[in-house]
């Protein structure tokens, strides 16, 4: 029997939305973008500057930027594939915010990652570790251009 399934994902420059897009199209399931109520300038996203806005957030581990745009549809889903960025060797807050503002109970969450070098186990652990009442599937880093039928092959493991 196949499961439910959407692929969630947030994107701060496009690459992870690029990732999420093709995983949706391998497996014919919908897409959900987590977009910022504030979306982010380059500015905000300049890691050399100490003072920029995702520093700020990341050395904050209570910082949840809120969400904005349509809320997600979860209900009556099975699987939730979660994308992100990796930022400073985790999820962006933006990921907790969308954790906690939603009820996955009896839903299964697997997690993919873009990272230029950043591998996602650390952020698996992470997640796995704040959120212990979720059932992570583990998890991927993937890159933009990563082959459909590997994308399949991946994604199909946890919706067949």
């Amino acid at each position: 029997m196949r499961k439910n399934a959407m692929v969630c994902y947030f994107s701060a420059s496009g690459v992870t939305a690029t990732v999420a897009k093709d995983i949706a199209d391998a497996i014919g399931v919908v897409t959900y973008e987590i977009e910022p109520k504030v979306k982010y300038t380059a500015d905000d996203l300049n890691w050399q500057k100490d003072d920029s806005r995702s520093n700020r957030e990341m050395n904050d581990v209570k910082s949840r930027p809120e969400i904005g745009g349509e809320p997600a549809n979860i209900d009556g889903m099975d699987v939730i594939f979660l994308g992100f960025p990796i930022w400073w060797y985790t999820a962006p807050r933006i990921i907790n915010t969308f954790l906690e503002e939603y009820d996955f109970s009896g839903k299964h969450v697997v997690l993919f990652a873009t990272s230029g070098g950043t591998d996602i186990e650390r952020s698996i652990k992470d997640l796995q570790n704040s959120y212990t009442r979720i059932h992570f599937d583990g998890g991927k880093k993937l890159d933009v251009g990563t082959p459909k039928q590997e994308l399949r092959a991946w994604a199909s493991k946890y919706v067949s």
